[in-house]
């Protein structure tokens, strides 16, 4: 009996331990900054700047447009790459060449997609490649001239020719060729700043990736007076991190009827926020009488976005949309809100924000962006965009439980 139970506690204790190691093996790697988030905006030509949000320190986040602003914030120091992502997916590269002070601070800049680079490392293989093939051709003919030794015991100068005269000797070698000393340019502030920057890596100090020592940094012309891009813009998160985490997906796969429940218990959500917000607005008189227009919200440019932002297959999500309700026509509503599916398949509410073109001042509109591993713990944070009528800022939130916890709110204007 005694030698049966010790058999039964090894193996539990083996399972326990082997369970326990998988958990420590599916950990993931968090960042230990700094951090920076930004928002590339991009026209249909590809061409775009860096708009810098946040900056996270020894997690805490800071304004990325003011953080160590010495005069260029320490997020668009030339030289610094971040990397695109979509819902956590890798869209590419843009690195920063020129900060320019524009409605606060702009990064303008290179941006590559990953169809890109792969295409200019394919032409730099072929190029090799043809350089390759071409060196046994320039042997067969001969190859370069080489210089030969006289032979042994010859003297150098076999002529009989009378010594040259300073006169004749100036004359005389002023077609032979020369040999040019290298001129070396004074080094330019990127590089300055890239040295400052690789110094400070040695010195323990953490810093923002950085182009590779040596790459070429191509310019881009600094103008203060920047004009804002035209047209349809895409707009991709974009973090930079020396040291942090992979991106993962974000993506929940739904399927055609899944989502126009969703679409539908949503829009239902974002009708009673409007209500509520009508009502705050006009009291008593804003409820539905027999002889008034409906009080019940039309949907405009309705937007639905569903995320497994945690890894555990756990649906959250985000509709935002702008609303007229017909029994006051007058004004033009905002709504932005957030839900999580249970294990029950039900929808819990976590977060709602409704406003109205006669209140931006006060209470800007939210636009949802997407979610972001703002924190490099692997996990996805939501990320809007806060539109207001002296400008625009930016919220972090993440999701616990039941609720949404803020981690980042730059207010407009601020």
């Amino acid at each position: 009996m005694g030698y049966r139970r010790t058999c039964f506690v090894a193996v539990l204790c083996a399972a326990l331990l082997s369970t326990a190691s998988a958990q420590v093996a599916r950990r993931r790697t968090v960042s230990k900054g700094p951090r920076a988030l930004g928002l590339i905006e991009l026209d249909a030509k590809g061409s775009g700047h860096l708009v810098p949000v946040a900056i996270m320190i020894d997690g805490r986040f800071y304004d990325a447009t003011v953080y160590k602003a010495d005069p260029v914030p320490m997020a668009l120091q030339p030289g610094t790459v971040y990397e695109g992502v979509k819902s956590g997916v890798s869209q590419g590269l843009f690195t920063v060449n020129n900060p320019i002070p524009h409605n606060g601070w702009l990064g303008l800049g290179i941006w590559k997609s990953h169809e890109q680079i792969e295409a200019e490392k394919e032409a730099a293989k072929a190029h090799t490649a043809k350089l390759a093939q071409k060196a046994p051709e320039d042997d067969k003919a001969g190859g370069p001239p080489r210089l030969s030794r006289a032979p042994e015991g010859a003297h150098p100068r076999t002529t009989t020719e009378p010594a040259k005269t300073a006169e004749t000797k100036t004359a005389d070698d002023e077609d032979r060729p020369k040999l040019k000393k290298k001129t070396v340019e004074p080094q330019s502030s990127v590089d300055s700043q890239d040295s400052a920057s690789l110094a400070a890596a040695e010195a323990g100090r953490p810093v923002l990736r950085r182009q590779p020592d040596g790459a070429i940094q191509q310019q881009t012309k600094m103008e203060p007076d920047t004009q804002p891009l035209k047209g349809t813009l895409q707009l991709i998160p974009a973090i930079s991190d020396a040291d942090g985490p992979q991106p993962r997906p974000y993506t929940y796969e739904t399927k055609p009827e899944e989502d126009k429940e969703f679409m539908k218990k949503m829009s239902a959500m974002a009708a009673d926020e409007v209500k509520h917000r009508v009502e705050t607005l006009y009291g008593s008189d804003a409820k539905a009488k027999p002889d008034r227009p409906s009080t019940a919200p039309e949907f405009h440019d309705a937007q639905l976005k569903v995320l497994d932002i945690s890894g555990t297959n756990e649906a959250v999500l985000i509709f935002t949309a702008t609303a007229i309700v017909p029994s006051h026509a007058d004004r033009q509503f905002s709504t932005a809100v957030v839900a999580r599916q249970d294990i029950y398949a039900d929808l819990h509410k976590i977060f709602g924000h409704t406003t109205d073109n006669n209140h931006l001042d006060v209470q800007p509109r939210y636009e949802f962006i997407d979610a972001v591993d703002a924190d490099g713990d692997g996990r996805g944070e939501l990320l809007f965009r806060q539109v207001g009528d002296t400008g625009t800022g930016f919220a972090i939130y993440r999701v616990i439980g039941d609720r949404l916890w803020p981690l980042f709110d730059s207010k407009p204007g601020s």
